[in-house]
């Protein structure tokens, strides 16, 4: 286990010990590579795509339903299971030993919060300038390839510094890959791409995307995901890699991380003021008094369907943490009103407040941005996001690699409080782009964050509407009465007439369907 230490990078592997009678296995410390297994009748089936397990022929398919809560809250299962019942996954910088008895050992290996450079005292210019070079170093490595390497562009600061860095190693034009939407202006961001691959003289190419092409691939995206995906990203990234891979390209860098890291989101940005001038107060109230509150809010604000702001007032009756890691695609009291009482979504809380409590064992003086980080490093960030780069990329045969997730970056990030981090408290990734001037162009640096989208929310009030409705009104879930019919064909009417937007909810929900369809 001490080789862990040494390692950069992203893996999953097994080895046996011959001389132990164990088999040692491990997953990187961000979990950008999946390590999924499964122990049954003393066998022990292990692989990096859950379809490989499922050739084992003693194996009979049920769905785990106590990962639905999971599945519907964070948009992926929690980073220890599966919705496929007995198979489970090794968390991101854990590993595993089994010996020939069966007896399974995990353990985390890699503390975020360690790093022994004293980042927390270093002066703004001196962060600064370690970001970027460390960043270069970790680019430099991920260049090792025998086969062609590219970068995937969006024209956003992340994969934009990407490719400056890039450049600096290369002899040749860095070859750059962008995705677009075909008379849905507003999701492109194909202008900023072009003037990043003009600047920087890349090799580039793209691709333009319509909704009748993305309904022809999307079965197909759902059996290469293994489990659903509620992240409409997938999409993309697939023709993207399908387009990356017919120009001979086999490596790809990506910019996944950078937002987790340097808070880039802006409802990251409001759930820590959130946290800084209401939470932390409204919380020294009695139990008593904050479930009162609640159950006076309640019918007001189900009847106006705010189940964001609900949601506050049910962790803090229920004395669970604020922040769960990410937006979520169900609340709990979504899920409440979809599941009725078939489900225990009450482990959800359980869940999480481990989670976010596992950040103080590391560091009792940690404070809540940090917290807020480490979150997203422990569930959001590997089980949804990475997976999507990961699944999508393998479908078509190429290898993602993700240099803003070099540990040793994460470390010095992790290190660093919220008023280094955005000193006006209002510029999301201030540090970072602090670091990226005269690197990449101002214009490019300032602009508005766009965010990697799906129109999906469009597609599914159109040329889309026949068919998520029959896809999930016909599943096996709402079928059996597990999901709520009359709640799911409300929200689609709900959507439909723009009344409300239900397009995250109404997703996952269609990719749970399609991926019912195919394994079961």
């Amino acid at each position: 286990e001490k080789l862990l230490s040494k390692m950069i990078g992203m893996w999953a592997f097994a080895i046996w010990d011959n001389h132990a009678n164990e088999l040692f296995a491990s997953r990187d410390r961000i979990g950008i590579k999946p390590f999924y297994y499964l122990l049954h009748n003393s066998n022990f089936v292990f692989g990096s795509e859950i379809k490989s397990i499922l050739e084992y022929q003693d194996y009979k398919r049920n769905i785990n339903l106590e990962q639905l809560p999971f599945y519907l809250y964070f948009g992926a299962t929690n980073n220890n299971s599966t919705l496929f019942e007995g198979i489970q996954k090794l968390p991101a910088a854990h590993y595993l030993k089994i010996n020939n008895k069966g007896e399974i050992k995990i353990r985390r290996y890699w503390d975020p919060f360690a790093t022994l450079i004293p980042y927390a005292s270093w002066t703004e210019e001196q962060l600064t300038t370690e970001i970027i070079t460390l960043l270069r170093d970790s680019i430099k490595i991920r260049m090792m390839s025998d086969v062609p390497f590219g970068v995937f562009l969006s024209g956003g600061i992340d994969s934009s510094l990407n490719v400056a860095l890039m450049t600096e190693f290369m002899d040749r034009p860095v070859d750059t890959f962008t995705v677009g939407f075909r008379d849905l202006e507003k999701y492109n961001e194909l202008g900023y791409a072009h003037q990043v691959s003009e600047l920087f003289k890349t090799n580039h190419r793209e691709i333009i995307i319509d909704s009748q092409m993305a309904l022809e691939r999307i079965e197909s995206i759902a059996w290469h995901l293994d489990e659903p995906n509620a992240d409409p990203v997938c999409i993309p990234i697939n023709f993207l890699s399908e387009l990356t891979r017919k120009e001979g390209t086999i490596v790809v860098l990506v910019g996944e991380g950078s937002d987790e890291q340097f808070i880039g989101y802006n409802w990251m940005l409001r759930e820590i003021k959130f946290n800084r001038y209401l939470w932390q107060y409204y919380q020294i109230l009695p139990k008593s008094i904050r479930k009162l509150v609640f159950n006076i809010l309640r019918p007001s604000l189900l009847n106006k369907r705010q189940y964001q702001i609900l949601e506050y007032f049910h962790k803090s009756a229920n004395d669970w943490q604020q922040y769960w890691s990410g937006m979520p695609f169900f609340t709990t009291i979504e899920q409440k009103i979809l599941l009725g009482n078939n489900l225990d979504f009450n482990q959800i809380g359980d869940y999480a407040d481990r989670m976010t409590n596992l950040a103080d064992s590391f560091d009792l003086e940690i404070e809540f941005s940090r917290k807020a980080i480490f979150t997203e490093f422990y569930q959001r960030l590997p089980e949804l996001l990475l997976m999507r780069v990961d699944k999508m990329g393998m479908a078509h045969s190429i290898e993602p690699r993700v240099p803003f997730l070099d540990h040793r970056l994460v470390e010095l990030s992790l290190s660093i409080d919220f008023q280094k981090k955005i000193p006006d408290r209002k510029t999301t990734k201030y540090l970072l782009k602090k670091a990226a001037r005269g690197f990449i162009p101002n214009e490019i640096i300032n602009r508005k964050k766009q965010g990697f989208a799906a129109p999906v929310s469009e597609w599914m009030r159109n040329e889309w509407t026949g068919f998520t409705r029959d896809k999930i009104l016909s599943s096996y879930l709402v079928k059996s009465g597990i999901i709520n019919q009359e709640i799911v064909d409300e929200m689609l009417n709900l959507h439909k007439s723009k009344r409300v937007d239900f397009y995250k909810q109404i997703y996952s929900l269609l990719m749970l369907s399609l991926w019912y369809e195919k394994y079961f």
